[in-house]
């Protein structure tokens, strides 16, 4: 087997959650050596959210902290106690990035803060990734996902909008805002690695996760200045149709917005007579009187089954899109021919099943090579190892309740 693509790269994580979390977990997946920190006792909170085997919590079992953490290790450290920083101090020393999500205050509470550390090890690569960045007004303010999807703006495209007054924003399931925080960390991260692979030296990055979202708005800020426009999910859309339509066994998206489009969708409906009311007769016209024009198109979709439906539609190149849910996705043909799904035994857990990686390379192969780690499951390993820490100091810190 050839080298994996990030061999040799030693990361060091700290943080709770999802996108420090899922930062490093890319770059463990494709070699690199991830240690992970947790605080001694609980660990890390993801842990200890959902979804979990029976729905009986226990921290070893989370499906979350799961599919975050394959292929590192780990160890406890707590990093509000000086000697606690002192040990993170060391392996920084011997480490290329140090990946967080820590806010400012617990930054400085954690003693984590770049000049220090850069004289410790010029050539790290520190990456700060904060619900709003280090710096401005917002930088120490307290967040929840929920607060970040709508400071980057996604919720209120996601519901609410123009006519809409009485449909409120709405944001994504779970996590979502860490996963994009962490997504954009680790491209940063890989960039500074490359640089440095230039000029030698290491470098802050530092990740706003509200910035990360509101980066991916697509036309949104277009349409405001250059039509007077709110774009919304639930906004009047100026052609039809656009929108998702309830069969008899799911949903099913339809998007036939040009006329010839219309058409070949008018044929398979049987040429109804409704379809030629001149309320209909072109896609302005239909957008204008959607309210009607879709109860018609929804009475029909309903005695439809969302297979039959799409694969008619597809023989005549009319574009219908199921909407898969997560059970669609798991037996999907085509993602167990692509190899997506993954399946990993962990020692408490059992054999789980996670989605694997989007990308596959033809030299540097992505694997799954160990299981999330139990909590301190690598202490004696490391502490020993790589800090030379002897059994009875080991011991000493438990004590003490460092590690």
């Amino acid at each position: 087997m050839s080298e994996r693509a990030l061999e040799g790269l030693r990361v060091i994580e700290c943080g709770e959650l999802v996108a420090a979390a899922y930062a490093t977990k890319l770059l463990a997946d494709l070699g690199a050596d991830v240690i992970k920190v947790e605080p001694p006792g609980n660990g890390d909170a993801a842990r200890y959210r959902g979804p979990f085997p029976g729905n009986q919590v226990d921290p070893e079992k989370s499906g979350l902290f799961l599919y975050l953490n394959t292929n590192k290790r780990a160890i406890t450290l707590d990093l509000r106690q000086r000697r606690g920083q002192e040990i993170l101090r060391e392996l920084v020393g011997g480490a290329d990035l140090l990946v967080h999500n820590f806010g400012p205050h617990e930054m400085t509470a954690a003693g984590i803060d770049y000049p220090s550390l850069s004289e410790i090890n010029p050539k790290l690569i520190l990456v700060s990734i904060a619900p709003f960045g280090l710096e401005g007004p917002h930088s120490t303010w307290a967040t929840t996902d929920l607060t970040l999807w709508n400071a980057g703006g996604i919720a209120y495209l996601n519901g609410g909008g123009p006519g809409t007054d009485d449909m409120p924003p709405l944001k994504a399931f779970g996590q979502q805002a860490g996963f994009q925080g962490g997504l954009n960390a680790a491209i940063a991260a890989l960039a500074a690695v490359f640089a440095r692979g230039v000029n030698g030296a290491g470098q802050h990055v530092v990740i706003s996760i509200q910035e990360c979202l509101a980066a991916i708005l697509e036309l949104t800020y277009e349409y405001y200045p250059y039509m007077g426009l709110i774009a919304s999910r639930l906004g009047h859309k100026p052609i039809q149709p656009l929108d998702f339509l309830e069969c008899k066994d799911g949903w099913i998206f339809v998007c036939c917005v040009e006329e010839h489009q219309w058409q070949t969708l008018v044929d398979l409906m049987g040429n109804p007579e409704w379809t030629q009311i001149e309320l209909f007769e072109n896609r302005i016209a239909r957008a204008a009187n959607w309210d009607a024009c879709k109860l018609f198109l929804q009475e029909w979709a309903s005695t439809q089954s969302v297979s039959d439906l799409y694969h008619a539609g597809q023989a005549r190149r009319i574009p219908l899109a199921p909407v898969s849910t997560m059970a669609d996705l798991l037996t999907s043909d085509h993602l167990k021919t692509r190899g997506f799904f993954a399946v990993i035994d962990h020692p408490k857990a059992g054999r789980v099943t996670m989605p694997g990686a989007p990308y596959g390379f033809g030299c540097t192969p992505w694997e799954l090579r160990r299981p999330a780690p139990l909590l301190g499951q690598h202490n004696d390993e490391i502490f020993s190892t790589l800090l030379q820490l002897n059994e009875s100091t080991r011991r000493d810190l438990h004590a003490q309740g460092v590690i």
